[in-house]
């Protein structure tokens, strides 16, 4: 008989409905959640040996209630796991190192006046590495000397041109663009900006999620007619496919249209999918029986799940945070992944898409460093020139 640890789990989904949670005093182990954290006060009443963090991203806003509540709990030793460690900018760093070594990396404000002397310093990113390295145990799923039996992963930017339909739409919407950044300015020119983003996005998707309607014609799309053509060679070897989104209301018209390309229907998942159902998808999506695809929401499917039983996945819009897109591709390569792993990312021709794809592989091919900023708002810092460049038609069309 194998030694085993006793454990408790803190959390309501384990107790009947009127059942309080009390903590049993004989367990070695005890697992909750970040918001049962927040929630369970009995926490901060005791000195815990060890206090572990997974998804420690989790952490990264120094200001909210969740890390604050974590932030709380005394123990001996802290230990944070992640993957990305940084996923939108510094400040992830400095939240993580003053919930395990409070005060290596000053006060919150003196590491923002740090970080904004960075870019003038060539030896900046250099210092910050020296002073957290003894900290750090890095591990890398290429490293053999780790896992020697995971497969490879290819990354391939799968380009996708506009329809006609999609061609007006997008030059309807960058003409209403042009007009108005003439008069706005401060924080309405920067909600301007990321609601345009969020348009060019749309139409790049499919006119009808711009447009608000919900035929979806497969060819008034160039990413669906991609899409088709990835999926039916997917379909012929019965391989499996994760594809992310980060528009919700995306999610079930490419899951219609994978269901007609498959024969079969897959899995939707999204914010508003149960928890219970989510763990009934992991299993059965992974298990004996084939089930070709699941649709998934960036933010609600990005962390969390194993989904090995996929050893191909299709990014259909951008997050444009590299951190972001590489934790969503992790829930298939993975330990536990037998096959190559195909990374398809949708980058459209001549829009915005393509250009703001190249900027990011050019600042990471400079620097190494992750966007010093979330998602789209680095991009409000730009001129109203160099901003119509960006969204501008380009590329013959």
């Amino acid at each position: 008989m194998p030694p085993q640890m006793p454990y408790q789990i803190l959390h309501k989904s384990e107790l009947k409905s009127k059942e309080s949670i009390q903590i049993r005093e004989d367990e070695f182990l005890y697992i909750t959640t970040y918001g049962m954290a927040l929630r369970l006060e009995v926490l901060k009443d005791r000195q815990w040996d060890y206090l572990i963090l997974d998804e420690a991203q989790a952490i990264k806003n120094p200001g909210t209630k969740q890390t604050k509540a974590i932030k709380q709990i005394p123990a001996k030793m802290r230990i944070a796991l992640t993957g990305t460690p940084i996923e939108n900018q510094l400040g992830d760093l400095w939240s993580l190192f003053d919930f395990l070594n409070q005060g290596l990396l000053g006060t919150t404000k003196e590491f923002t006046k740090f970080t904004k002397e960075l870019a003038s310093d060539a030896m900046g990113y250099a210092k910050l590495r020296k002073m957290i390295q003894p900290f750090i145990l890095r591990r890398l799923k290429t490293d053999k000397s780790v896992i020697a039996d995971l497969p490879d992963k290819l990354e391939i930017n799968a380009y996708t041109t506009l329809s006609k339909k999609q061609i007006s739409l997008y030059r309807q919407l960058l003409k209403q663009i042009e007009e108005k950044l003439q008069e706005t300015e401060g924080i309405q020119r920067k909600g301007l900006i990321l609601a345009s983003i969020m348009k060019f996005k749309q139409i790049c998707n499919h006119p009808d999620q711009y447009l608000g309607r919900e035929e979806f014609k497969p060819e008034q799309s160039g990413k669906f007619e991609q899409l088709r053509e990835i999926c039916e060679t997917i379909q012929e070897k019965r391989e499996r496919v994760l594809v992310f989104t980060q528009f919700k209301e995306m999610t079930e018209p490419i899951s219609e249209f994978l269901t007609g390309i498959f024969g079969k229907e897959g899995f939707v998942l999204h914010g508003e999918t149960p928890v219970k159902r989510r763990n009934e998808m992991v299993t059965q999506f992974n298990g004996e029986h084939y089930i070709p695809y699941m649709v998934l929401s960036l933010k609600a499917g990005g962390v969390g799940l194993n989904l090995t039983g996929a050893n191909h996945v299709i990014h259909f819009d951008r997050w444009w945070n590299p951190a972001v897109e590489n934790q969503a591709t992790d829930r298939a390569f993975r330990i536990g992944q037998t096959k190559k792993v195909l990374v398809h990312k949708f980058v459209t021709k001549g829009t915005i898409e393509e250009k703001i794809n190249a900027m990011i592989a050019e600042k990471q091919k400079l620097s190494g460093e992750p966007l010093s900023a979330s998602g789209e708002q680095w991009l409000t810092e730009y001129n109203n020139e160099e901003l119509l460049k960006i969204f501008a038609l380009g590329g013959g069309i």
